[in-house]
Order: structure tokens, then C-alpha cells, then sequence
């Protein structure tokens, strides 16, 4: 794709020229977009300055005139040029997706999404805004996923089962997240992303899988958008997914720092938890691939967690006096590997946390949500097979998180509670099926180890008042304090870089 690919057909007229075709579109967005792409959460390049842009597609879905009063909608793809980062790890340049709503005059209710207005080029004389935060353009985005089809770069997928009304009124979800979030009426929730990597995404592969394993955890995707593949045995890249809403649900995290507002016990729901958790593991392994682990994988992943601390403690110095005794939970695992032990390893939910599961308020019945893995990783990582027992540790270190960041902070009746939690929480996964946590500590200290630091990474870079959460697991486990199972509670893990369902 280049910067003049036409991608919306349009008869030139004196008032309408095709404006995604045009070769200074880009140019007259450049100095806007440098000022307001670093200034969002969801982008990733944080540290390093964004020099410049280029582009690989742009799509008009609706016309962006210069008369009246309706507003145009822009899709572009580009891709943010930063300097070198000052580690010696060389990072590539990363591809956002962006939709821009192109106005005379905005309302005032739209102020907040305002990103500027061009000086010259073909959108010069318009305000250009963030597109998902006004409610009629994200009501476009649905009525395009509604009639699957092609325009431009762009493809419109939807499952043919699927019953999509029209005109359900839109909701942007206002937490910043790692991506962006529109609710349609009490139906259907539409995630945008917004680092976008080539490929299929986890957050639609894995429900689709799950569908068709009959696992009514996990709402199935109703359509979806996503760019054609590259070449004939390449995946498409997937750019949102449309799923099932489920209004009244309350998500785990809150849930979990209600009870610790009021001192309650969470034991019961946390076993229910587990028993989901098991669930959709044993429904992924039946429907996708699985393979053993054996020493040589073993090695492989302690060494990629080895390299993960070794850059986070270059990036997070506070991290490293602990990095040599952090080290030796890494090396544990590879020793296991040469002394002949193996594990299954499997698809895998990647990002498990409290916020990642719902609970439905007439039947508090669990249902797991947002499949993408931890955004800050890469796309084939993330799609990697791993034992089931890493969404476990994310998830047993997810309730101390909440502990030390409710209400009742890091006292001996929050920490206690933690514990009794986790436990609690492994008890339900056994039970549903799934292999007893507890039985594989030195798997568990392994990923509790590699998840607690890239925690330290995602908090020092977005949420530097949290960072002390992380760091208490770091000073334990540098310790040698046991997993987090049965342990002293001063672990940590609602899961970095989450905010409910984002």
C-alpha cells in the first residue's frame, strides 16, 4: 500500500476531490498527529520521539466534503518514525490505526476530541477530531459492520448466523485503555485496536474457537474488520472485533475490591473463577494445536524470560539489585528441562486478570473476555503455545493486586484474604479439570517472575504511582519467597497495562 493508493472511488466534482488519494494527505496531518499520538495510552513508542509518519492506507468511509454540515470519517494506517531507544535492543517502528473525523465546525460536545486543524492540504479549513469519541461516526462503524464487504484497504466480516440490528445507539467507553471500546445499545461491544501488528488477532481467533468448541464462557464474535493478507498464504490483520455486550455483568476486578471494602470473603466466587478458567483452557486445548514441552522449549522460554529482565532492568533501574536472585526462578525452569521434565502447552487466554472476567448478576455465572494477550507483546508471541498454568499465576497474582489496592491495603486481613483467595481459585481449577497449580511450583515461580516484571516495565512507563505493587513481588521472589500460591500474600497482579475490559 502506498501513500497515493486511491481506496474509495469517487467522481471528482469542484467540492469533492478523493481525499484518501490524495498525496499530501499525509503531510498536512503530520505536525497534528506528532503533537496527539503520543499523548494517547494506547500508544506504545513512550520514551522515544516520534519523528514523523508515513502512510499505509487510507479509506474514507464516509466523504469528507468542505460544504454542509455532515461530518466525514478517515481511516488511515500509519506508521509512527521514532528515534532509537536509548537500550541497546533495537525496536521497530509500529503501525496505528487511527479514524478521524473531518468537520467545518464541530459541536462543543466534541471539543475533547478535537485534534486540530490542518494549515494547508486537502483538509485545510476542517477540524479533524478523534473519530470513536463521537457517537454518530461510531455509529457508522457498526452499519458497515453489519453488511459484510470490501472498501479500500478495509474488509467487513460478519458471521452469518449473526442478527446485527440497525441504529443501536453507540457509547464510547471513556476509561483510557490499550485500545478502544464502543457499546451499541445493550447488545454488542466493539473493540478497535489500535497498535496494529499483521495477522490475525487473539481477541478474534480464540472466541471463534471457542464457539465452535460450544464454550458459552466466552462471548462469540458477531463481525469483524480486518485488511487483506499480504500475499495467498498470508492472514488477514485483523483491525476490531464485534461481540455479544453483556449489560449487568460486573467485572472480577471491582467485584474483588468490593469485598475487601467491606472485609467480605471472595472464596466462593474466586473457586467458580477457577472452574471457568478450566474450562475454556481444556475447551482451547480440544479445538486448537498442543504440543509437549520439553528441554529444549524449556530452555527457550527461560531465556526469553531472561532477556525480558535483562531489558526491563536496563529500562527500570530499581530493578536491578534484584536481577541476579530474580534470575534463578528462569534458570530453575530450564534446569527441569535437562533433567528430563515436560509440560503441555496450549492456546492460552495471555492477559488473565480480574478485569478480564465477568460476572453476570442474575445467575453469577463467570464469563472471560478480551483474548488479546498483553498488548506490549509481540502478535506471534502472543499467539505462541504455553502451558495453561501462565493464565493461572496472572490470575493468582491479580488478587494481590486488589488486595494491596483496595480499601483495605496492604494490611494482615487483606493479605490473609489474598491467600485464601488464590487457593480458592486453584481448588475450582482442579476441580473443573484443569492440572492443580499447586503441584508445579517451580512452573508457577517461573511465570509469577516473568509476569511481576513486566509489570515493572508497564507501571514505570504508564503508572508510576503503581509501581511499588510490583515491586513488592520482585522483593519477595528475589527473596526466594514461594509462588504466589499459599504464599505471604505480598505478591502482586490485577495484570499491567488493563482497565477493565481494555
Amino acid at each position: 500500500m502506498s501513500d497515493t493508493a486511491s481506496t474509495r472511488a469517487t467522481r471528482n466534482t469542484p467540492d469533492r476531490r478523493p481525499l484518501a488519494g490524495a498525496p499530501d494527505l499525509l503531510s498536512s496531518l503530520a505536525a497534528l498527529l506528532t503533537a496527539w499520538v503520543p499523548r494517547q495510552r494506547w500508544f506504545a513508542g513512550k520514551g522515544r520521539m516520534v519523528t514523523g509518519f508515513s502512510l499505509l492506507s487510507a479509506t474514507e468511509l464516509l466523504p469528507c466534503t468542505t460544504d454542509g454540515s455532515a461530518p466525514g470519517l478517515l481511516h488511515l494506517l500509519v506508521r509512527a518514525q521514532q528515534s532509537a531507544p536509548p537500550s541497546r535492543t533495537p525496536v521497530g517502528d509500529d503501525c496505528y490505526q487511527l479514524l478521524l473525523g473531518v468537520h467545518p465546525a464541530p459541536p462543543p460536545q466534541l471539543a475533547p476530541a478535537v485534534i486540530g486543524r490542518p494549515g494547508g492540504g486537502p483538509l485545510s479549513g476542517r477540524t479533524v477530531y478523534d473519530a470513536l469519541l463521537d457517537n454518530r461516526l461510531c455509529g457508522v462503524l457498526l452499519e458497515r459492520l453489519r453488511v459484510p464487504g470490501r472498501l479500500g484497504a478495509l474488509r467487513f466480516c460478519r458471521e452469518p448466523d449473526a442478527v446485527i440490528p440497525s441504529g443501536l445507539p453507540a457509547r464510547p467507553i471513556a476509561v483510557e485503555q490499550s485500545n478502544s471500546s464502543i457499546v451499541y445499545g445493550d447488545s454488542f461491544i466493539l473493540k478497535v485496536f489500535r497498535r496494529i501488528e499483521p495477522g490475525i488477532n487473539p481477541d478474534l481467533e480464540l472466541p471463534r474457537a471457542l464457539a465452535d468448541a460450544k464454550c458459552a464462557r466466552v462471548p462469540a464474535p458477531a463481525a469483524w474488520c480486518e485488511t487483506a493478507a499480504a500475499g495467498e498464504d498470508g492472514e488477514a490483520t485483523t483491525l476490531g472485533v464485534l461481540q455479544p455486550f453483556l449489560p449487568g455483568s460486573a467485572d472480577g476486578w471491582q467485584l474483588a475490591l468490593n469485598a475487601l471494602a467491606v472485609r467480605a470473603d471472595f472464596t466462593g466466587s474466586a473457586r467458580a473463577l477457577g472452574h471457568a478458567t478450566a474450562e475454556v483452557h481444556t475447551a482451547l486445548a480440544q479445538t486448537l494445536p498442543t504440543t509437549e514441552l520439553r528441554r529444549p522449549q524449556l530452555e527457550a522460554i527461560a531465556a526469553r524470560m531472561n532477556e525480558r529482565l535483562a531489558a526491563t532492568a536496563r529500562a527500570v533501574p530499581v530493578l536491578q539489585p534484584y536481577r541476579a536472585r530474580l534470575r534463578t526462578a528462569f534458570d530453575a525452569l530450564a534446569a527441569l528441562g535437562r533433567d528430563g521434565r515436560s509440560w503441555a502447552a496450549q492456546r492460552i487466554h495471555g492477559d488473565l486478570h480480574l478485569g478480564q472476567a465477568l460476572r453476570s448478576a442474575d445467575e453469577g455465572r463467570w464469563s472471560l473476555i478480551d483474548f488479546e494477550g498483553e498488548p506490549a507483546r509481540p502478535l506471534a508471541e502472543r499467539r505462541r503455545l504455553q502451558p495453561a498454568v501462565r493464565d493461572v499465576a496472572a490470575m493468582l497474582r491479580s488478587f494481590d493486586y486488589a488486595a494491596r489496592s483496595g480499601p483495605a491495603g496492604a494490611d494482615p486481613w487483606a493479605l490473609e484474604w489474598a491467600r485464601r483467595t488464590r487457593d480458592a481459585y486453584c481448588l475450582g481449577y482442579a476441580e473443573a479439570g484443569g492440572l492443580d497449580p499447586r503441584s508445579v511450583p517451580e512452573l508457577m515461580r517461573a511465570y509469577e517472575t516473568d509476569k511481576a516484571v513486566y509489570e515493572v516495565l508497564y507501571e514505570a512507563r504508564h503508572r508510576p504511582d503503581w509501581l511499588a505493587v510490583p515491586m513488592a513481588a520482585i522483593r519477595r521472589l528475589a527473596a526466594g519467597g514461594e509462588p504466589a500460591v499459599g504464599a505471604d500474600g505480598s505478591g502482586a497482579a490485577r495484570s499491567a497495562g488493563s482497565d477493565g475490559r481494555g
